[in-house]
């Protein structure tokens, strides 16, 4: 998560003897936290957001989405763009009756033998009134039908290219980021249905209402839309002024998330408390909170009087088209039967137009949210998985060749030309400081990043090459932060991918790693579930939870096995069972083994010595620890305890 600025100007900390120099320090600004990505605001958005590129967007977004629903149930689509017709193409014909009905009453009002020749008129009109209701309900089902699956369509997309992605991509600034804010465009993609259907059926009423006024009167339709520009033009500033204010607290939201979380979740409520922090995080909350307020009552303030105006010069013009057609009666123009006519298209008209600009602005709204997300899945896209095709074997030799790697934004490699192979049945522990390129290098092995420069081989083919889905089925990886799933403990060893054995082969797999002590204690053995926070199941102590994903590695039965500390968090004898173990499970796999207990690489064949991206040593474990070199240094500093005996402790 990138913070935000910061001094540009470097500060002088040390004179030229390397002590440290207050007095020539120049202040720098302290940094605060802010989310910070190229292209996070969207601010360029602003252009788009007029009367003219929206009146060029309305249609592109109808067709996207009904291009989306189309995916989705083809049937569907076509039966609800025919109701929406025949619904248009009955409300002109009701209008068109309209006037024979008045014609024919008035007539009757004069000559009550006449009333017969209104029936026919009047059974048009209630007839296509019938119709009319029938299809809205029959379009209004279409759409909740149509609605949840776009969504879903939408929610697997985002999905989708967001698991196919290159593990790189996560390092890329804002990509989480912009996730969450593609998880809002799946959230409203289910209004756009509804609301693109309502843009539809508005048109088809304002156009049968646009024929019917052209028939009776041609002035009468322009006047009717000068009328309704004022609140068309008022209602585009209207979102646009919503949705850049949504824009400008974007940052602030998402650090109230992330403070929300950090407040509330069970990992760090013991230090909330003890280190009386809560306070502190809330000073911080609050602020972003009261940012994010003022900045939306700005935007409301600004919207009322957009609204105001636009909603008074709509007044002026509806008063100019009624008028008009007041005078046209007044002189004759046209009959009190075509006036009454007028009435109800006109009315239908301001309906249909009304309902262009609503729906047309709560399309435009959403139209944007959505934008997020196909942004997102263009952009996750672009760093899909693209490599090859090639299926691999069960590992022999795994070879790196001069591999550089620099993770995305870096301004520095975080590993530097190295060398390394493991072998099928070998042990080959990596041992260094904090931030030697330990866990990268596994990244490496396994196929999660691939080299900026050099090469990594699996039995001489670049795994760049191979497929990489059929390559991490053959890896089996104990991160430092490894995952609890909310699931079984069976699911947790076997992650849904059982073994022909069935359960003897995770229970097998459990006795390798003393995950089975702690099936024994668990009320359903396998089936107890481990997730008490969200469905009343087991929670486990990090020692048991690293000791079930020590379980699924072993149970995994691939060809890699890398395991970056895999024992942190177990006691003494839960760490010898898993390490004398360790032998038999490299039988048949590639063992690469990451730790700062150094005492525990002397199992290992070969022990590589990393410091600053480079591998400065290796060899067995006796060979090191006797050779001058980093080894030697941190395995006396391991040994070496005296300094913290008490006084009198001292032999």
């Amino acid at each position: 998560m990138p913070v935000s600025d910061t001094s540009d100007t470097p500060s002088k900390l040390h004179d030229e003897n390397g002590e440290r120099d207050d007095a020539s320090t120049t202040p720098v600004a302290e940094e605060t936290l802010a989310f910070d990505h190229p292209g996070g605001d969207s601010l360029e958005l602003a252009d788009l957001l007029t009367g003219r590129s929206m009146a060029r967007r309305l249609p592109s977004l109808i067709r996207r989405t009904f291009s989306l629903a189309w995916q989705v149930d083809r049937r569907t689509v076509v039966v609800l763009l025919a109701c929406q017709v025949v619904s248009g193409g009955s409300g002109a014909l009701g209008l068109f009756a309209t006037t024979q009905a008045f014609s024919a009453l008035i007539a009757t009002a004069q000559d009550t033998s006449r009333l017969s020749e209104a029936v026919p008129a009047v059974s048009v009109l209630a007839g296509t009134a019938g119709l009319r209701a029938l299809l809205g309900i029959a379009v209004q089902a279409l759409s909740n039908r149509l609605s949840p699956r776009i969504s879903r369509e939408a929610e697997f997309r985002m999905l989708e290219a967001a698991t196919n992605a290159e593990q790189a991509a996560y390092d890329h600034p804002g990509f989480n980021d912009r996730f969450d804010a593609a998880e809002r465009g799946v959230d409203v993609s289910r209004d756009m249905i509804g609301q693109s259907q309502n843009y539809v059926s508005s048109l088809a009423t304002l156009v049968g209402a646009a024929v019917v006024l052209a028939s009776l009167y041609p002035l009468l339709f322009p006047l009717l839309v000068l009328a309704a520009v004022p609140q068309a033009v008022a209602g585009i500033r209207g979102e646009r002024i919503t949705y850049l204010a949504t824009v400008a607290t974007h940052k602030d939201r998402r650090v109230m998330y992330m403070l929300r979380w950090h407040l509330i979740a069970k990992d760090q409520s013991d230090q909330v408390r003890t280190d009386t922090l809560a306070p502190y995080l809330l000073k911080k909350y609050r602020a972003s909170a009261e940012r994010v307020e003022a900045t939306s009552n700005t935007a409301t303030w600004k919207r009322a009087k957009v609204t105001l105006v636009g909603a008074a010069a709509t007044g002026l013009g509806t008063a100019l088209v009624w008028g008009t057609v007041l005078l046209l009666l007044g002189s004759g123009r046209i009959s009190a039967a075509a006036a009454g006519t007028a009435v109800f298209a006109l009315r239908s008209a301001a309906t249909g137009l009304q309902g262009l600009v609503g729906y047309g602005r709560d399309l435009l709204r959403t139209g944007l949210y959505l934008d997020d997300w196909e942004r997102f899945v263009n952009e996750a896209a672009g760093q899909r998985l693209d490599r090859g095709t090639l299926v691999p074997r069960r590992p022999k030799h795994i070879t790196l060749r001069q591999v550089t790697f620099r993770y995305p934004e870096a301004t520095q490699d975080t590993l530097h030309a190295v060398d390394f192979d493991v072998r099928q049945g070998e042990i080959v522990a990596v041992i260094g400081e904090n931030g030697s390129g330990k866990s990268t290098l596994m990244k490496l092995l396994s196929g999660l990043n691939l080299a900026t420069s050099g090469t990594v081989s699996w039995d001489g083919v670049n795994v760049a090459d191979l497929d990489p889905h059929a390559m991490w089925r053959e890896t089996s990886v104990v991160p430092q932060d490894f995952a609890r799933w909310p699931m079984t403990a069976r699911e947790n060893i076997t992650l849904g991918q059982p073994r022909p054995e069935g359960d003897r082969a995770v229970l097998r797999a459990a006795e390798t790693s003393g995950a089975d002590d702690v099936l024994t204690t668990l009320r359903s053995g396998l089936n107890t579930l481990l997730a008490r926070e969200w469905w009343g199941g087991v929670a486990l102590s990090p020692g048991q939870w690293q000791r079930v994903a020590v379980a699924r590695a072993a149970h995994r039965d691939a060809g890699l096995l890398v395991m970056d500390e895999p024992t942190s968090d177990l006691d003494p004898r839960a760490e010898h069972r898993i390490f004398t173990g360790l032998r038999a499970l490299a039988g048949d796999r590639a063992v690469v083994l990451v730790t700062h207990n150094l005492a525990n690489t002397s199992i290992a064949d070969r022990v590589v010595v990393m410091d600053q991206g480079h591998i400065v040593q290796s060899g067995t474990f006796h060979e090191l620890i006797n050779q001058t070199g980093l080894m030697q240094d941190l395995w006396r500093l391991q040994q070496d305890r005296d300094a913290y005996r008490p006084e009198g402790g001292r032999t």
